[in-house]
């Protein structure tokens, strides 16, 4: 996310360039991004990879959850990705619910009333359309991990619980991304405390205090909040990265932990700050504060 590719698009840095930077920064792998902007032929995807030492980790697929009458369509969405990921041996497939312009407009100040959530009706949609990801992907031996996400129906800590409540392990777990939680009021050590045995995919990610509590006070939607620069190098921000790293050890958790900064270009182009640095400076603090 660092080099702010967020689309397959012509606009992206060549995949090449940013392979080259993931293996020089020290990291060990990188997820597949959109669909088509790595190759799509898994011996293609092999050999670019392995080039550089890399493993795959998992990749981001956005869906209507709680819309039933696209609840076939977006099982195939999350099947042709996940065929690829397993031709790749990726365990993990991750769904989201895809962004809502007016649930973006409220994110990290949602109201605690639940009036800007789903109803009950679409609550009950949203898990089964999870539970026929999870069941389809699952003939490829993978399982679904669900990615809360600021801007969208899952976000805040009670729509996480309520989300883990609708669905069943160990088919659907949870994918736990530091920075989106503390966004979203979240505290990553107390959803560890009490859902650590569903969290199957970790996303580090850090926020700064400032934007975070500029983004409250001021009104502004996700949109502005990502050209703000709310999340940072790991680090320079507030979420407890040592204590999170603790906490997932004693849990025995083994799988990937994914470093993030989400950035948006600027009306140049431009990528501020530059990728390569931040990704390399967040590596060297998790080394050293975390040893990871």
């Amino acid at each position: 996310m660092s080099w702010g590719v967020y689309e397959a698009h012509g606009r992206n840095p060549p995949f090449g360039h940013v392979l080259d930077a993931i293996a020089a920064c020290g990291y060990e792998g990188t997820e597949l991004g959109p669909y088509g902007y790595l190759p799509t032929a898994p011996d293609d995807l092999r050999r670019e990879l392995s080039a550089r030492g890399l493993g795959l980790g998992s990749s981001f697929v956005p869906l209507p959850l709680e819309d039933a009458g696209r609840r076939a369509a977006s099982v195939e969405s999350a099947l042709a990705v996940a065929r690829l990921l397993a031709s790749q041996e990726v365990e993990e497939l991750i769904v989201a619910d895809d962004e809502d312009a007016g649930r973006a407009a409220v994110a990290g100040r949602v109201p605690a009333d639940g009036s800007a959530g789903w109803t009950g009706a679409q609550w009950r949609e949203a898990a089964r359309t999870l539970q026929a990801v999870a069941e389809a992907v699952g003939g490829l031996g993978m399982r679904v991990v669900v990615h809360h996400h600021a801007g969208t129906f899952v976000e805040t800590p009670e729509e996480i619980d309520r989300l883990l409540a609708e669905t069943t392990a160990p088919e659907v777990g949870l994918l736990l991304d530091t920075g989106h939680l503390v966004l979203g009021g979240g505290d990553p050590l107390d959803l560890l405390r009490r859902h650590g045995p569903r969290v199957g995919y970790v996303h580090l990610k850090d926020v700064r205090g400032d934007r975070l509590a500029a983004l409250r006070a001021g009104g502004q939607g996700m949109a502005a909040a990502w050209a703000d620069g709310v999340f940072c190098p790991l680090g320079d921000g507030m979420v407890p990265f040592a204590r999170v790293a603790d906490a997932l050890r004693s849990g025995g958790y083994a799988g990937w932990a994914i470093v993030e900064q989400d950035v948006v270009p600027d009306e140049g182009g431009r990528l501020v700050p530059e990728p390569a640095e931040s990704a390399r400076r967040s590596r060297a603090y998790l080394a050293e504060a975390c040893g990871l």
